[in-house]
């Protein structure tokens, strides 16, 4: 059994949801919850006489990221608050579409030779910059090779263009730039030669690591996007109409974007509230037109009466929350001592009790959604007895009598707290070790992760295109977003014969022996795969939530209240 103070948490946590139940209200007038097209539904009170939708005279949507976007650079962002923004204001070859499915974008046709290796895309001739350039080829090369340059360090996901010929010599080992497979034909055409066939590289393409960059502009401006100035030059539906740093982003139609007749909404305006009590309340005001993932939070008390209430919206999300232990740091610096922690966690318990979004307790590393076997996963949860033994032979390959009090650090959000007081408890009570919180404003955190200034530290990864090597990639290598520290040779090689093997089936069962790897060198302790989890108005029409945890207003539009 699990102590008094857990279970005074979740009591208080119940609690606080009966209050919200009897005196919270929503007006969004939705009937159902788990509805991920719930954005696309029709009220009687929003048609006109002839039965269809009535535009709505303004077209401004007010949202919730939450927090200050760390960075505004495709070439370094590397993170969903960043993201949110970047999927508005730039756009890459392809685009992945209301239905999940890749479409062309600034390319407006591509070819791809016999071996699955060349890809020649034609870029639209009616593509242009904000600032009325038009966008070439050139602006492609330059932006893809700038994150391979090694002398830019500040670019974690320059192994997404690896696939690319040449590309990851480059950047690992300072090889020519010129010898990487990205040719320039002339100005709207591109041909990117791959190490080999890569089912999924259309899908990076609608990445924004893979996002052009205006090179007349940008060129020689090393700070050309910290601020929203004539240097912030993008190519999307919308543009940086202003950054109030720490307040608020407003994004503006950009109304000579190719496909301008598509996009509806006239101004975006991204707040930055990072409490999710206020945000509610500003949701339940009116002041916000939408509330929750996948830019925000929602407070977990509220959770059960939206539930109730039929207002909350949910839908699954390729995505793990996970606790990652810092290898080179003792205690987790022993196998053993990872898996008593990853096994004394009541996974069902935190999701059951505490997030209460119906995700899944999460004892592997890919989520279901993308392996189906990953429902059960690698280690039962909350063994207790399990969690003593690993414990028991950590110590003994230690030399040590007992663990000295860890550290668990996590990012400043209330859901983020509930769960590490949990979890806290739950080192306590099974494996007899004290626990110190620690927390940080999201930007100083992910410096504290990437200089190794923690033990154990709560990190989540959302898929960025639908395949499982996104996710076990992460780990291939020290740095990037492995806070882990922790790599394998024969993690990697697995890794490197998954990327040449053709049939699906054989590389699958490659990357299946890399995850069973993984889990048992225990570098991170999953915790549970997500869900979102958000509120719409009723009048907030075609905005979808991605099952890869992302969102495009392209699409969007407010109808009559």
């Amino acid at each position: 059994m699990l102590k008094k103070k857990w279970f005074l948490l979740l009591t208080l946590v119940f609690a606080l949801g009966l209050l919200l139940a009897a005196c919270s209200g929503d007006d969004s007038g939705e009937e159902s919850s788990g509805d991920s097209n719930a954005g696309e539904d029709s009220s009687d009170n929003s048609e006109g006489s002839d039965g269809e939708e009535k535009l709505a005279s303004d077209q401004t949507f007010d949202i919730n990221i939450k927090t200050e976007p760390p960075s505004l650079n495709p070439g370094t962002a590397s993170d969903t608050t960043s993201g949110a923004v970047l999927d508005q204001v730039f756009e890459g070859l392809m685009r992945i579409n209301q239905d999940g499915e890749v479409e062309e974008a600034m390319a407006e046709s591509y070819e791809v030779s016999d071996d699955q290796k060349t890809y020649t895309f034609k870029i639209r001739e009616d593509a242009t910059w904000s600032n009325g350039d038009p966008v070439t080829a050139q602006d492609f090369e330059y932006a893809w090779k700038w994150v391979l340059d090694p002398d830019h360090a500040d670019t974690d996901y320059a192994y997404q263009l690896y696939p690319i010929k040449g590309a990851q010599a480059a950047k690992e080992e300072g090889a020519s730039l010129d010898d990487v497979g990205i040719t320039v034909e002339d100005d709207k055409t591109l041909v990117v030669e791959l190490n080999q066939g890569t089912p999924y590289f259309l899908d990076l393409t609608a990445f924004y690591t893979y996002y052009p960059v205006n090179h007349n502009v940008v060129e020689g401006n090393d700070d050309w996007a910290q601020e929203a100035s004539d240097m912030y030059v993008t190519n999307g539906p919308f543009t940086l109409e202003s950054w109030a740093h720490k307040d608020q982003v407003v994004l503006k139609k950009y109304e000579d974007y190719w496909d301008a007749e598509t996009v509806k909404l006239e101004t975006i305006n991204m707040y930055m509230v990072d409490d999710a009590n206020t945000a509610l309340e500003m949701y339940n005001d009116g002041e916000l037109d939408w509330a929750g993932d996948p830019t925000s939070s929602l407070p977990l008390p509220a959770i059960p009466s939206l539930k109730q209430d039929g207002s909350l919206n949910l839908s699954s999300l390729a995505g793990v929350y996970y606790y990652a232990f810092n290898t080179e740091e003792s205690p987790f610096d022993n196998a053993n001592i990872r898996k008593a922690f990853a096994s004394a966690i009541n996974r069902e318990g935190i999701v059951q009790s505490i997030t209460q979004r119906e995700e899944q307790p999460a004892m592997a590393l890919v989520p279901p959604s993308i392996w189906e076997e990953n429902e059960e996963g690698y280690f039962e949860d909350n063994n207790a007895e399990q969690a003593k033994e690993y414990l028991e032979a950590g110590l003994e390959e230690l030399g040590m009598d007992e663990l000295p009090q860890i550290s668990l650090s996590y990012n400043t959000d209330e859901g983020h707290a509930a769960i590490a007081q949990a979890v806290q408890d739950m080192w306590k009570e099974n494996l007899g070790v004290d626990v110190e919180l620690n927390n940080e404003e999201w930007n100083v955190y992910l410096d504290s992760m990437s200089e190794g200034n923690f033990q154990a530290g709560r990190m989540g990864w959302l898929a960025d295109f639908n395949d499982a090597i996104n996710f076990l990639e992460i780990f291939q290598s020290v740095g990037g977003n492995n806070y882990t520290n922790w790599e394998s040779e024969e993690y990697s090689d697995l890794l490197e014969q998954s990327r040449t093997e053709g049939d699906a089936d054989a590389r699958k069962e490659i990357l299946r022996e890399a995850e069973k790897l993984f889990m048992d060198e225990m570098p991170i302790a999953p915790v549970y795969f997500y869900t979102n989890a958000w509120l719409s108005k009723d009048y907030v029409k075609n905005i979808e939530v991605s099952g890869l945890g992302g969102v495009q207003f392209k699409w969007g539009y407010l109808t009559e209240e």
